[in-house]
Parts: structure tokens; C-alpha cells; sequence
């Protein structure tokens, strides 16, 4: 059966690691339906109910070292996020995510908190380094080496998002654990040093590299020269003047528009004053995670066959919206609320209720609702994307 072979692929995904390599070497042909796989129905989604499309992100036990820590949400935590994962990193001083590629997922990243520096290189072998403040965006293209630096004396926060769900973020391909389990006697011959000189290696998985605060100035890399390549991998998101303002709050979007490197995720910084409504409406082109940066919000889903869920979200929270679903955020607190939203396309689309409304006749609207003509005729005539309280 379809989704019988469906389930088989993505559990063969599951049991290589969640992003290891074993994952990609699956043929168009073991794909049901080709591989348009993705118009087949989610099992998940096919039920009664509606699942579940939270998870309590910052409250999850994830990898710590000290102070730093990396925790995600994959579909292993929350089942429905089939095409977006996330993770939460914090970074001590000195401390860096060391040198590694996703062989399945592009990233892209948001800073919360301190700063940090990115190094990154491709496949024509150029590179970039990168200094970020809160509010800027990264992205790395599927297979880019990079690696991530704490800097200065106070720790950094970021939000990482990945283009597909399976990924995990501990399922990486580290320079340290490569060169660990390679003979000794091939990198010898690979990098020109005696094979004794790798005695003292790390024989496994470093992953969060310790060493002295990196220089305010970034180095020149080992090769003593840049060679940078054509489009940046940082955009200054929060340093834009916001994309839309309304009564009840404001958006920031950053697309494949405006930064071109980023072919696959758009991103965006919703606020919502208290008791304002991003209002009903869905994505045709793209599923949506969502990361409470401050307040409380609640998130309602709409699946079709009289399917309606609420779910009620909190600072540190992640939400799920699968493509084509419609859905609402309205802030339930007293205060700002501030979300953090990923959509797994360069090309931003939303259809409004409001706006979908008001592009139909009045007549076909009051048949529809059973309603006087007087009643549709008071619906908004424009877009309303954000309704205050």
C-alpha cells in the first residue's frame, strides 16, 4: 500500500540517525507515487482528530555542556513537523559548534540573544565569515561546511530551522568525529603530517568546541587570503524597517526576495499587542513552524472534515502548521507577544479570510452563509492580516 511504503521509507530515514547519511540513499522508485511522495495522504493527519501540533521546545532536556545546550524538535517530538525542524542552541563564552555539514537539511538561523560568528564554505571553495547581533538571519545551503562561535563574555542564543523534519540537529557530520575514525595513516596522507601527529585527535564527536574567546576582528582564514563568495549568508532582519504595521502589531519578512542565498526557508518576526489576531488564513506553498519568543499566543488549526484544534502556546513553545492548513495566532496575554515563524520556501504565499472574502460577490457570499444581503455586505473589502484586540 501507498502509505504502508510511505511509512516504511521515512522509518528507514528515522533509523539512519535522523539526517545521517543513510537517509539520502533511497531511489526515486522506492518513493510511492515517484517522488511526489508529499501528495500522499499523512497518516498523522488522516485521523479522526487533529494530532497534536505543539511541543514545549525549552523545557525538553536536549544536549547540555554546561551552560551551553542544543535542543530540538524533529518529527521524533512532534510527529506532524514533517517538513520543518527546529532547535533551541545557547553557547557559552568560548565555547563554538564545531566544524560540521547537514547532508539532508539546508539551515537557517536566528539570533536571540549575544552574538556569534559563523564561518562557512562551498562547494566552489569560498568562504565567508560572519559576525551577528539579535535580530539577524543566517542561511546555509544543504551541505555547506560551517561552524558556529560564541562571542564575547556573554553566552549567545539562536534558533536554527531546517527544511526538513526528519533532520537532527545531532545527526550532523562533525570534522571531529570524521577524522577520529579515519586511519591514521590516511590523513597522513591527506594532510601532509606524520600519522603519530594524530595520536593526540579527539577520537569521537567533540561537538561543542571549548577554547579561548574568539578576536573581536575575525582572522584571515588558514589559507591567508578571502575569497568570498557572491551572495552573503547574513541578513540584518530586525535592522529593517518592519514589512507591515497595523494597529495590532507588525511583521518583518525576509524571502529568497530579499536574501538570495536562501532559496528554501523565508522567515518572519510577528508581533501581536495584547488581544490582537494575525487573522484566519493558510499557506499554499509551504508548512509553517512557529517559536514563541516572548508572551502567549493561541494557535488554532483547521483540517477539514469539521477538524478544529486549539492549542495554547508559550514562551519557549513551538507550533505546527502543515501546508495548506488553515490557522489564526492571537495573543491571550498582557503584554507584547513576539513569534517566530519559518515557512520551508524561498516564496512567501498566504491566503487572508478577509481577503478571500472580499474578492467574491456579495450575493455568492450571502448564499453561502444563509445571511441577508446586509450582512456580508458590513465583511472587510480589503485585507484585515493583523485585527486588534
Amino acid at each position: 500500500m501507498v502509505v504502508s511504503s510511505r511509512r516504511k521509507f521515512f522509518s528507514s530515514a528515522m533509523a539512519a540517525g535522523l539526517g545521517g547519511a543513510a537517509a539520502t540513499q533511497v531511489s526515486a522508485s522506492e518513493y510511492p507515487s515517484g517522488p511526489f511522495w508529499n501528495n500522499v495522504p499523512d497518516p498523522d493527519l488522516s485521523q479522526k482528530d487533529l494530532p497534536t501540533f505543539k511541543f514545549e521546545l525549552e523545557k525538553s532536556a536536549g544536549r547540555v555542556d554546561g551552560g551551553s545546550f542544543g535542543k530540538e524538535a524533529t518529527v521524533k517530538q512532534l510527529p506532524i513537523s514533517t517538513g520543518i525542524a527546529g532547535v533551541s542552541m545557547r553557547l557559552e563564552p568560548g565555547v563554538a559548534r564545531e566544524l560540521h555539514w547537514h547532508a539532508t537539511a539546508a539551515e537557517w538561523a536566528f539570533v536571540m540573544e549575544g552574538r556569534c560568528r559563523t564561518t562557512v564554505i562551498n562547494p566552489d571553495g569560498q568562504s565567508e565569515t560572519n559576525d551577528f547581533e539579535p535580530g539577524d538571519v543566517w542561511y546555509f545551503p544543504r551541505g555547506y561546511g560551517h561552524s558556529i562561535q560564541c562571542l564575547g563574555d556573554q553566552p549567545c542564543h539562536f534558533i536554527l530551522i531546517f527544511d526538513n523534519g526528519y533532520f537532527s540537529e545531532f545527526g550532523t557530520f562533525s570534522v571531529t568525529d570524521w577524522l577520529g575514525h579515519a586511519p591514521k595513516e590516511l590523513l597522513s596522507k591527506n594532510l601532509g603530517l606524520p600519522a603519530a601527529a594524530f595520536d593526540s585527535f579527539p577520537k569521537s564527536e567533540v561537538y561543542f568546541v571549548h577554547g579561548d574567546p574568539p578576536p573581536e576582528k575575525p582572522a584571515l582564514p588558514h589559507r591567508g587570503k578571502l575569497d568570498s563568495p557572491p551572495n552573503t549568508h547574513r541578513y540584518r532582519l530586525l535592522d529593517q524597517a518592519p514589512t507591515s504595521s497595523y494597529t495590532g502589531g507588525r511583521e518583518w519578512l525576509v524571502s529568497a526576495h530579499e536574501f538570495p542565498i536562501a532559496t528554501t526557508i523565508t522567515g518572519v518576526v510577528l508581533e501581536l499587542e495584547p488581544g490582537a489576531l494575525r487573522e484566519l488564513h493558510w499557506h499554499p506553498n509551504a508548512d509553517e513552524w512557529q517559536y514563541v519568543m516572548e508572551g502567549s499566543v493561541s494557535i488554532t488549526m483547521f483540517g477539514a472534515n469539521g477538524r478544529f484544534a486549539i492549542e495554547n502556546l508559550n514562551k519557549g513553545d513551538v507550533g505546527y502548521i502543515p501546508q495548506g492548513y488553515g490557522h489564526s495566532i492571537e495573543n491571550t496575554g498582557d503584554a507584547k507577544a513576539r513569534i517566530l515563524i519559518a515557512f520551508n520556501t524561498g516564496e512567501y504565499q498566504a491566503i487572508d479570510l478577509s481577503e478571500w472574502l472580499a474578492g467574491n460577490p456579495d450575493y455568492l457570499l450571502a448564499a453561502h452563509f444563509d445571511q441577508k444581503p446586509d450582512v456580508v455586505e458590513k465583511f472587510p473589502r480589503q485585507d484585515v492580516f493583523i485585527s486588534p484586540s
